[in-house]
């Protein structure tokens, strides 16, 4: 009788399986180590790019642009991602026109 009065809670969702794919765990909530490395990269990568701009400027910047991917499932793709939304917020602030490399010439045709 008792096994199937736990099958029935974990049924009902009282009680979560051990094994259960969605059940939440501690490392769900803080980033993974190569995450974190992946923004202190970005940010050392926008602040060459973006000499004009302050460094807290960059790096509120690019923590902004991660934080809006908080709830993103596939986490691969966040990096590149955050890396574009920052560029794009730098630039659109008119912080530094074009990043300091770049080969677009005034009228915004590539080479």
């Amino acid at each position: 009788m008792a096994p199937a009065t736990l099958q029935g809670a974990e049924r009902t969702g009282t009680v979560p399986a051990l094994e259960d794919p969605g059940a939440r765990t501690s490392d769900e909530r803080s980033p993974a180590s190569e995450e974190l490395a992946s923004v202190r990269t970005t940010v050392a990568r926008l602040k060459a790019a973006y000499p004009s701009v302050d460094a807290d400027t960059v790096e509120a910047t690019v923590r902004a642009a991660y934080d809006s991917f908080r709830q993103a499932k596939v986490r691969v793709y966040v990096p590149i991602l955050a890396e574009r939304r920052s560029r794009r917020a730098l630039a659109a602030d008119g912080h530094a026109g074009l990043p300091t490399g770049s080969t677009q010439d005034v009228a915004g045709k590539g080479p």
